[in-house]
């Protein structure tokens, strides 16, 4: 298992070092001095402390609206504050400039070109912006995607060690079974005796199945069979009844060879009547 502390310092890596924001991420660029700082603690920027620390794409976006706002009053200024520079310079110099018609339309041309340059340029500067745009929500998704896996990760370390001393205790608890066997099987094993019984138990479900629908056959037979036998055992009673009677007079020496006689008679008459009854022949 890997040193724990290792983990953590790895973990620890993948942490951002300090939160994104477009001020901060101008700061490697930009070096903060005292000016900078005064007129950052002063309010001068609409943007607080607090969406500094706490920035979110939607902030992101609102301060990239902000400064585009600001830059645009800036560029006016700036033209406004150089042209009115220029035209009181024109008109305070001692040595006026005169221009000549040609000049101007030489200096409409090449300020049309400018023009159609400086639209090149925007364009070119407004895929740019879209381009980073995309790739900044992008990055920002996988960033929030990374902090996310950095948090599930770091609890893995403790986790893996709680299932680790389970899996330990379980090994350590584990003992054959002192009557069955069976029971102390390993996982392969134990399936495959599974895979047997079921079988087994499949194969009884199907005879069982067929005896059933055996069963009512059956005892229809049974019946049948006990209604032929009531008359024959009642029969076997009154003939062993009679054998027994003759027995007894016998032994006592009485009727001598005329009971003898008449006692094979009834004994061959039921005898033949039996056989018919048995065989089906009437008489």
């Amino acid at each position: 298992m890997d040193d724990p502390t290792n983990i953590d310092a790895a973990l620890a890596e993948l942490q951002p070092p300090r939160p994104l924001s477009i001020i901060k991420l101008s700061d490697a660029f930009y070096p903060e001095t005292p000016q900078s700082a005064q007129k950052r603690n002063s309010g001068v920027s609409d943007v607080s402390a607090s969406a500094l620390d706490n920035a979110t794409p939607a902030s992101l976006e609102a301060d990239l609206t902000h400064y585009k706002e600001l830059f645009s009053k800036l560029r006016f200024s700036y033209v406004e504050q150089v042209t009115k520079e220029k035209f009181l310079r024109a008109i305070v110099s001692d040595d006026p400039p005169f221009v000549e018609p040609h000049e101007n339309a030489e200096l409409e041309a090449l300020l049309a070109e400018q023009k159609a340059l400086l639209k090149a340029q925007k364009a070119e500067v407004a895929d740019m912006i879209a381009e980073l745009e995309r790739r900044g929500r992008e990055l920002s998704q996988r960033h929030e995607a990374v902090q996310l896996q950095t948090a599930q990760l770091s609890t893995l370390p403790t986790e893996i060690a709680n299932l680790e001393s389970t899996i330990a205790s379980l090994h350590e608890s584990q003992a054959p079974h002192p009557t069955n066997s069976s029971l102390s099987l390993p996982l392969p094993a134990t399936l495959e005796l599974l895979s047997s019984r079921e079988a087994e138990i499949a194969t009884l479900d199907t005879r069982l199945a067929s005896l059933q629908a055996a069963l009512p056959r059956k005892t229809q037979e049974l019946d049948k069979l006990e209604r032929e036998l009531r008359p024959l055992e009642m029969q076997k009673q009154g003939t062993v009844a009679a054998a027994k009677e003759a027995r007894r007079r016998r032994e006592q020496g009485v009727g001598g060879l005329e009971d003898e006689l008449d006692e094979k008679a009834r004994w061959l008459r039921t005898s033949e009547k039996m056989l018919r009854e048995m065989l089906g022949v009437k008489g």
